[in-house]
């Protein structure tokens, strides 16, 4: 199953994690149940996932029979009734769903469709699209594609951090000495590739905004 949550399981999946709960369950409270009258059960559901996993990984049939298929329920704008009815996806749901992508107009949708998690994907008209550099033919700054790392967590210094940032540990000595701080002072501070970094120390909810020059 990996690390999906459970709105992210396919239905196989979730049947076979409420029938291993329930197993485990009755094993743990009824003392007259041997242990390996739990085992076993378990055993054969997971091996039975697993299987079922492996066959939907290299056969398509299966995997539209087990997982379905996305559906498209907006078109250029327009609501298909039939799919949201053979889906069982209300217009709450719906309105909820595009409500959470910053679409609060129907006709701003050139495509919405449910995937097979039951989440909603939204491809917005190029009108209701927000601006982008690209778009504007904006230059990126240096380093605008590496964002801000933490260095210090809860007083201990992340090294791959400093690294990730080309600095030096000497820089942050200094930097943590010219804000009033020790390292151990420090409840979490962050920084990019352009040294600019932010400082919260512990107890306290003031933070310090600098920019220095890495050296």
């Amino acid at each position: 199953m990996g690390k999906r949550q459970i709105g992210q399981l396919q239905p196989s999946e979730l049947v076979v994690t409420i029938l291993v709960s329930n197993i485990a369950t009755m094993a743990i409270e009824d003392s007259n149940v041997p242990l390996i009258g739990g085992i076993i059960p378990i055993l054969t559901l997971v091996s039975f996932d697993v299987l079922i996993s492996a066959m939907t990984l290299r056969y398509k049939k299966m995997r539209r029979i087990v997982s379905g298929t996305p559906r498209v329920i907006i078109r250029d704008g327009k609501i298909d009734q039939k799919q949201l009815k053979e889906l069982r996806f209300t217009i709450d749901d719906m309105m909820e769903e595009l409500r959470g992508k910053d679409i609060f107009d129907v006709r701003d949708v050139a495509f919405a469709i449910v995937e097979t998690t039951g989440s909603l994907s939204v491809y917005p008209k190029f009108t209701a699209q927000p601006a982008t550099a690209g778009m504007l033919n904006l230059q990126a700054p240096p380093g605008a594609d590496a964002p801000p790392v933490v260095l210090i967590a809860d007083g201990v210094v992340i090294d791959s951090a400093l690294g990730y940032c080309n600095l030096k540990y000497e820089w942050l000595e200094k930097t943590i000495t010219d804000n009033g701080y020790t390292t151990q002072d420090i409840f979490l501070m962050t920084c990019n590739r352009q040294a600019d970094y932010l400082i919260v120390p512990k107890a306290q909810l003031k933070v310090k905004d600098r920019k220095e020059d890495a050296s």
